[in-house]
């Protein structure tokens, strides 16, 4: 029986490559198979989110298991899922491992203040897991018949943005909140304005002209849209 992305809520992407976005703060995770590995790109707001998301993976690929998770940026609507995936490696961008054990009651808080509920945010910190590994410029991931990169594109949308590409007939370029499309890039405290320029135009040598471009939040977008937010951030901030 073939198992179709669509009936999960899951759009194709590539040969094996695939991303949610999910409710409420309409979050995208990326899925990426190959023949011995499984990533999955972010983990959702709750444990409950990241238990879904582990269901879906494993129904999409016939029981696999997800093997390695990475995980864009320290925000709670991209990491809080993440324990709920057993003995993975997981990846981030460097020094996230630490805000990330530093900042925990502030990643609550957080989560809490855009409605989830405290008990979801507290089981979700209570049990939060840092990445083992972090990548400070970039690093090869070896799926079995696929490799995928992960890049230190950052800091931009935080100190710690982390962007995966998925080589292919077509690049697949995951970029985090670097990249938004259903609303206006997200500047919050832990955001650096003068530098989110420079790690679009990153991400665009990354993925090329031809990659599909995936956001954080919104649909999947093109090189020409990536290079129009860089010219309007670059505007917005006063900076080149």
């Amino acid at each position: 029986m073939n198992v179709r992305w669509e009936d999960f809520g899951w759009e194709h992407l590539a040969d094996g490559v695939g991303r949610r976005r999910l409710p409420v703060w309409d979050a995208t995770v990326g899925l990426v198979a190959g023949d011995e590995g499984v990533l999955l790109f972010d983990t959702g707001s709750t444990l409950r989110e990241g238990v879904e998301l582990r269901t879906q993976a494993e129904a999409l690929l016939g029981g696999r298991r997800v093997t390695h998770v990475a995980l864009s940026h320290p925000h709670f609507d991209h990491v809080l899922g993440t324990a709920a995936f057993s003995a993975v490696e997981v990846f981030g961008a460097v020094a996230v491992d630490v805000v990330l054990r530093r900042d925990r009651d502030e990643l609550r808080s957080d989560a809490v203040r855009h409605g989830v509920a405290p008990d979801d945010a507290a089981e979700a910190t209570d049990l939060l897991v840092a990445p083992q590994h972090v990548v400070t410029g970039e690093r090869t991931l070896d799926l079995g018949g696929r490799q995928v990169l992960l890049a230190n594109v950052g800091p931009g949308h935080t100190g710690h943005d982390l962007a995966l590409l998925v080589p292919g007939d077509r690049e697949v370029v995951f970029c985090g909140d670097l990249v938004e499309e259903s609303g206006e890039p997200q500047a919050g405290p832990d955001a650096m304005p003068s530098r989110w320029p420079a790690a679009l135009d990153r991400l665009l040598a990354l993925g090329g002209e031809d990659a599909l471009y995936v956001p954080g939040h919104g649909a999947v977008v093109d090189a020409a849209f990536v290079r129009a937010q860089r010219d309007v951030l670059a505007e917005r901030f006063g900076v080149s």
